[in-house]
């Protein structure tokens, strides 16, 4: 069943749940949560300690009682009644309240594409146990699309990469609907961890799990291509003493080992431009593709896609945010495209 953009305008709040950031869009107020998918919980009395920011925090750093948990992943929620906690948290009992008061509260959401129903059911689900009668999914893909602003209504081709924290999507969209598109699961985590890997393998050093992330150690200076400094200092324990250590690293040897998951955007991209009809790959030729996510910002990301495929590589003004935006546009009925994506609950 296809969602219609007339659907889209009785919802009342869109929801993305990414297993990086969750963000909410109420409709008539905008954007109103924008806070990590992280809840902390007190495991004796089971109450619920932080949310957000401040339970980030607390990763790595809490008593053996207090368990910080990440109640969704990959964009699939995982721990249904956790995440509805985490939600109302996040939302607070005044905008709880603005929309109770709504008749037949309905309700959208962004999911992966080809989610599978099990993971639909449990968005649903979540979003159900918020108080809301109805649920629309719209295909995180569209919804980005639409969000950064390319003409997905038209008859001609856009390309759209979506770099998320666990899962990295690729469309080629036409007409308001996905010609192609490929789901790697590869992300910013798969990046961050191969980075941390090499560090204790040829280090022997362990990275904090929080503070700051290793990524931006590494590569913020001189990103994915072999210029600016060849080196970098890194902080972290010793893997044999425990003890504090610090280390410099060769940032060409932090390039190659964080070759292996981009290489897998790589071949994604490759596959969707292989399956897609010549007219359209015509078109991107000349239009390139645009960025869209938080791992989007990994530092030469954007010239590395640019030199692998020839084409023009663009990111969007608010990568992390698109997709949410896009939702909420379609909320808000400024954009109409013809068609939003195969699933409506």
């Amino acid at each position: 069943m296809t969602v219609s953009l007339e659907q889209l305008r009785r919802c009342h709040f869109a929801v993305d749940l990414g297993a990086a950031r969750t963000r909410v869009y109420v409709k008539g107020m905008g954007l109103v949560v924008d806070q990590p998918s992280v809840a902390a919980m007190n495991t004796r009395s089971g109450a619920l300690i932080a949310v957000g920011e401040l339970a980030e925090k607390m990763t790595g750093r809490t008593p053996d009682y207090i368990r910080v948990v990440r109640p969704i992943s990959g964009g699939t929620v995982v721990d249904i009644e956790m995440a509805q906690r985490m939600l109302r948290h996040l939302l607070g009992d005044k905008t709880r309240r603005m929309l109770r008061r709504k008749p037949r509260l309905r309700a959208a959401a962004c999911t992966p594409h080809d989610a599978d129903p099990l993971a639909q059911r449990a968005t649903i689900e979540t979003l159900v146990g918020l108080g809301a009668r109805r649920v629309e999914l719209v295909d995180t893909l569209i919804a980005a699309a639409v969000g950064c602003g390319l003409p997905v209504e038209r008859p001609e081709a856009t390309m759209i990469l979506v770099c998320g924290a666990a899962a990295t999507q690729v469309a080629v969209l036409s007409l308001g609907s996905i010609v192609r598109a490929e789901r790697m699961p590869v992300g910013g985590e798969s990046v961050d961890h191969a980075i941390v890997q090499h560090l204790r393998l040829e280090h022997e050093l362990m990275l904090p799990s929080q503070a700051v992330r290793p990524l931006q150690l590494a590569l913020s200076e001189n990103g994915l291509t072999p210029q600016g400094p060849t080196s970098t200092e890194i902080h972290g324990r010793d893997v044999s003493t425990g003890l504090a250590r610090s280390v410099r690293v060769d940032t060409a040897a932090v390039r190659d080992a964080i070759q292996t998951p981009l290489t897998a955007v790589l071949d994604g991209i490759g596959k969707v431009l292989r399956d897609c009809p010549p007219d359209l790959v015509a078109d991107l030729a000349e239009r390139g593709m645009i960025m869209v996510g938080g791992s989007a910002l990994l530092p030469g990301f954007d010239q590395l896609l640019r030199q692998a495929t020839g084409m023009p590589v663009h990111i969007a003004e608010r990568p992390d945010v698109c997709a949410v935006q896009g939702i909420g546009a379609m909320l808000e009925g400024r954009i109409e495209p013809l068609v939003l994506g195969p699933r409506s609950c």
